[in-house]
């Protein structure tokens, strides 16, 4: 057995260990038990490299385990939680833009100081300068890497007036512990089978939430000078956008490009779930994954050079993920799809997929909380390995169809995507969309188009409103092709099915006797190869 599969196996039990401390609670005695086993194995057998690897891999179990354990230890210890129930008055800073809907803004605050029950101020964590107050313990925000983050609050306020990244608040409320509240039932996220708030907030490090509580402006302009500035121009081109085009056309693109879903109406997202293509009106990890293949794709026809397509994808993708802020679910899904496209240009699909896992591994390693609640890594994470293990197979397949405008590969790896997030998607949601496939080959292939489009005419119309609308048209034609294809999916009667009360041993069997597949497939295609 090689290193490199060795260390794979190292990897896989981590993050297996992770995934069982998400299921259950495991107790210590278990956990005890089970690390003395690998270090037996280890000790007993020394002479046999198979039991010494067995006995890695359990270690590394264990390591997962504890891992996701100490982190959820992490948040439940947060001096923050000493706080929950009360009146309070903290200051803090607004950590990202606000997201809004409705009448509503919620806003993610990064605490500094708190005041409860007439203590003197408490800084969370210690500043550099003098304390205006007792010190709490420094909180980890993402209730992982000690030392490293602030504690921080879900703040829910009125629209108006409006606040933006890098303010500084003085808020006073009610601090509450995390809960699904009124409101939320309706919402995607209480789709998620045993969905916990809590622990969803706490992957991005919110340990409480506050309702419409009175807020004072303190300070503008205190957050990072270059997140500032890439939101400030993210808005000029989402204005320059919304003047050229027209709702609901202008709505779609929006969220495409930026990952704004506020102004698509209810109607139009409900066609868009039900035909399984929602993550085109988001930011997701699924659609990062895929528009990175596809507009290397897209280059490639217009007649760039092979690097040049590389790299120019390379640099469109970090682009991207700056303008929309930069957020830790997109870095995750941009990583993901970095190695995709280096795979991709190099051939190197093998190794490539240890790569992801490595990948994945240290995200995991760096914030265990985001396996299970996470859905943006989950779906990039798969989409991936459907990309780089199936795509190949299938692009076989379809050798007998003419490969218009890169339309084999586009249904290849459409299709490779789509196969590998099924599971997942019937798992946490309950439900999956048996027109999507379709659907998904038949408007994912103008996405680069409109992407690159959308960005140029938007940027145009920052400077000269004219030529922005005529460069326009191109766009607005296939957003309303897209909206046919959807509203014609939507109205077949078998467009989606429902699960009820779906069990995770579902996902195990279902990876299981994919990677079965294709495993046999591509052992019977080597079989062929050494034939000739």
């Amino acid at each position: 057995m090689t290193a490199p599969k060795i260390f794979l196996y190292f990897c896989l039990s981590f993050v297996g260990g992770i995934f069982l401390s998400s299921v259950f609670r495991i107790p210590l005695f278990l956990i005890l038990t089970i690390l003395i086993l690998g270090i037996l194995l280890i000790s007993v057998f020394w002479e046999y490299k198979n039991f010494v690897i067995i006995g890695f891999c359990i270690l590394f179990l264990v390591l997962g385990i504890w891992r996701h354990q100490m982190a959820l230890s992490k948040i439940e210890n947060s001096p923050l939680q000493n706080f929950i129930g009360k009146e309070i008055t903290f200051v803090g800073l607004v950590d990202k833009e606000p997201s809004k809907r409705g009448k509503t803004a919620k806003l993610e605050i990064k605490v500094e100081k708190i005041i409860a029950d007439s203590n003197p101020p408490a800084t969370l964590p210690p500043s550099a300068g003098p304390s205006n107050g007792s010190p709490l313990t420094k909180v980890n925000s993402e209730g992982i890497s000690s030392g490293s983050y602030r504690a921080k609050v879900l703040v829910t306020v009125w629209k108006y007036p409006e606040y933006d990244y890098g303010d500084k608040l003085k808020i006073q409320g009610k601090l509450e512990e995390p809960g699904i509240f009124e409101g939320l039932p309706r919402s995607e996220l209480a789709l998620l089978r045993d969905f916990n708030y809590k622990d969803y907030l706490a992957k991005d490090g919110i340990l409480a939430v506050m309702n419409f509580p009175e807020v004072e402006l303190v300070e503008k302009n205190q957050g990072n000078f270059l997140k500032k500035t890439l939101i400030s121009f993210r808005q000029k081109l989402e204005e320059s956008l919304n003047k050229t085009l027209s709702r609901p056309h202008s709505a779609i693109l929006e969220a495409l490009l930026f990952g704004k879903e506020e102004n698509i109406s209810k109607e139009w997202k409900e066609k868009l779930n039900l035909t399984g293509t929602r993550h085109i009106a988001a930011v997701s990890g699924m659609n990062i994954t895929i528009i990175s293949s596809l507009i290397f794709g897209f280059l490639l026809w217009l007649g760039f050079w092979r690097n040049q397509a590389f790299y120019l994808s390379i640099i469109l993708i970090i682009f991207y993920i700056l303008m929309i802020g930069a957020p830790a679910s997109a870095i995750r899904a941009g990583i993901m799809a970095l190695l995709l496209l280096t795979a991709q240009h190099f051939g190197r699909f093998s190794s490539a997929s240890r790569s992801i896992v490595l990948a994945a591994t240290l995200m995991l390693f760096q914030n265990p909380l985001i396996l299970r609640w996470d859905i943006g890594f989950q779906l990039s994470f798969l989409a991936t390995m459907g990309m780089i293990h199936l795509q190949p197979i299938l692009s076989e397949k379809f050798k007998k169809i003419p490969d218009v405008w890169q339309s084999r590969d586009n249904l290849s790896s459409t299709l490779a995507a789509q196969i590998f997030v099924f599971p997942i998607l019937i798992y946490n949601f309950g439900q999956i969309s048996i027109i999507s496939p379709i659907t998904n080959i038949l408007i994912l292939p103008i996405i680069p188009f409109l992407t690159i489009l959308g960005f140029i005419f938007s940027f145009i119309g920052i400077f000269w409103q004219g030529l922005a609308q005529i460069l326009s048209w191109p766009a607005w034609l296939g957003i309303t092709y897209i909206f046919k294809i959807v509203d014609l999916s939507s109205k077949i009667s078998f467009a989606s099915l429902t699960f009820k009360n779906v069990h995770w041993v579902f996902l195990i069997i279902s990876y299981l006797v994919l990677g079965i597949i294709v495993w046999r497939i591509k052992e019977s295609q080597k079989l062929k190869f050494l034939k000739y």
